[in-house]
């Protein structure tokens, strides 16, 4: 059997427990086709990048699973026929990550990265000149003989 890892986007009017019913839904699919879940994520409801089908929210559900090919195929099928589930993917993976996937990871990861205080930074193209090479740049401003 291979490993799999889906993510599949439900509209915003279905409360958390019609979500987790969904889901348990699409668990049992994967199961009568002799397949195992083996991680699922409820990442709760999220802001769209842009609407889908008039919704700007969705409920976001990630699985990580080891079916064969046709459990798959049919849990697919049956996403397109759900109306409630708005967008899916399904990727294959060589194997399955135990850590938490990066939907589930806090805001306050990406607030302990470095912050730039100064105007300046290291891509900056500017550079600082010192009073030694303005000199040597700007010719007749010296002393001359």
């Amino acid at each position: 059997m291979a490993f799999y890892e889906t993510v599949f986007i439900a509209r915003q009017e279905l409360s958390a427990a019609q979500v987790e019913a969904l889901a348990a839904q699409l668990t049992g699919i994967i199961t009568q086709g002799q397949g195992e879940v083996a991680k699922t994520e409820f990442c709760g409801l999220r802001t769209l990048a842009y609407s889908i089908k008039k919704n700007r929210k969705g409920h976001y559900v990630l699985f990580n699973s080891d079916a064969p090919p046709a459990a798959i195929q049919e849990m697919e099928r049956q996403m397109r026929l759900n109306e409630d589930i708005l967008r899916f993917l399904t990727l294959k993976l060589e194997k399955i990550d135990s850590n938490p996937s990066a939907l589930m990871q806090s805001k306050h990861s990406r607030d302990s990265r470095e912050r730039r205080h100064d105007s300046y930074g290291e891509n900056d193209r500017r550079e600082v000149l010192d009073d030694a090479e303005i000199e040597i740049l700007a010719p007749g401003t010296g002393d001359e003989e």
